[in-house]
């Protein structure tokens, strides 16, 4: 019988910790953006070439080549 209340004791110190440890996280803003990380993955990275760079070789060395 008092293994029953030894294990009830440490579950419920248990359950309180995990109880204000996800209170903690929740009061220091862990959870408060929940939508971009899912949607990041699908948003368009790439760099997109400026007018300015449309004449401009993508090699370096090819400007200095000769034939």
């Amino acid at each position: 019988m008092s293994v029953i209340f030894l294990l009830l004791t440490i579950s419920t110190l248990l359950a309180s910790m995990f109880l204000f440890a996800f209170i903690r996280a929740v009061r220091s803003g862990q959870y408060d953006d929940d939508r971009s990380p899912a949607v990041r993955i699908l948003l368009d990275d790439t760099v997109r070439a400026t007018p300015d760079d449309a004449g401009a070789s993508s090699h370096p060395s090819s400007a200095t080549e000769q034939p």
